[in-house]
């Protein structure tokens, strides 16, 4: 473990895995979804964390209309939104974003915005007042496109971001931003966040602590190696 001070101008957070965790509930709602529609061994499929729900469904059912891709995609929504029985807040995140300017974070998910609100909603988060979902962009996780505009709407460009993520299309996105990422375990073990290119990686944002000087964040943390 080695300690770790960076400067930034603002922090640009993945939600799921990061600040709440519903992956349960999400691997149960995608399992339904794809026994209704067809998808064959649906009992057993695991989403790839940190992709679009989109991106998800096209790949399991690439045969769909536009009414279907329509359809499919308000089903997934509302069960994940009616799914929250297990919905928890990681360790650390009330205490991290409580110290951050509200001006100087956003979110950056590939959810829905109606499903990451409805999430922050039920695990007592504040909302950013601008968020980058993923019905947002027209590119999703690990395009470039999510963090660069999550950087231009608070007013800063990418490389002046630190990218928070914890799965590794996230953190492919956020350095082709041009952003430094700063990376949390929990879905994907080090290596492979390290090897995804993530600048550092932490145990829990537990440690992850902020300091405001009134133009930019002094982030402090213990890194882990990579080994």
């Amino acid at each position: 473990m080695a300690r770790v001070t960076v400067e930034t101008k603002a922090v640009l957070f993945d939600s799921d895995g990061v600040l709440i965790s519903s992956i349960a509930s999400v691997n149960r709602c995608w399992r339904r979804w794809a026994a209704h529609y067809g998808v064959p061994n649906a009992e057993e499929f695991e989403i790839a964390h940190g992709t679009r729900a989109i991106d998800i469904m096209l790949g399991l059912r690439p045969d769909f209309t536009q009414d279907q891709i329509a359809e499919g995609l308000c089903l997934i929504e509302d069960m994940e939104i009616e799914d929250v029985a297990d919905l928890a807040v990681l360790p650390g995140v009330r205490e991290l974003l409580a110290s951050l300017p509200p001006e100087r974070w956003t979110i950056v998910t590939s959810a829905t915005r109606r499903l990451v609100l409805a999430r922050l909603k039920v695990a007592g988060l504040p909302s950013p007042t601008r968020i980058v979902a993923g019905d947002d962009v027209t590119n999703g996780k690990p395009h470039p496109e999510p963090y660069m505009t999550g950087a231009h709407l608070l007013g800063f460009a990418p490389a002046e971001c630190i990218v928070v993520e914890d799965a590794p299309s996230g953190v492919s996105s956020g350095k082709a931003a041009g952003s430094r990422v700063l990376s949390v375990l929990g879905t994907h073990q080090a290596t492979e966040l390290y090897a995804a290119g993530a600048d550092w990686v932490v145990a829990s944002l537990v440690g992850v602590k902020a300091a405001f000087d009134g133009y930019e964040l002094a982030i402090h943390f213990e890194a882990v190696d990579n080994a």
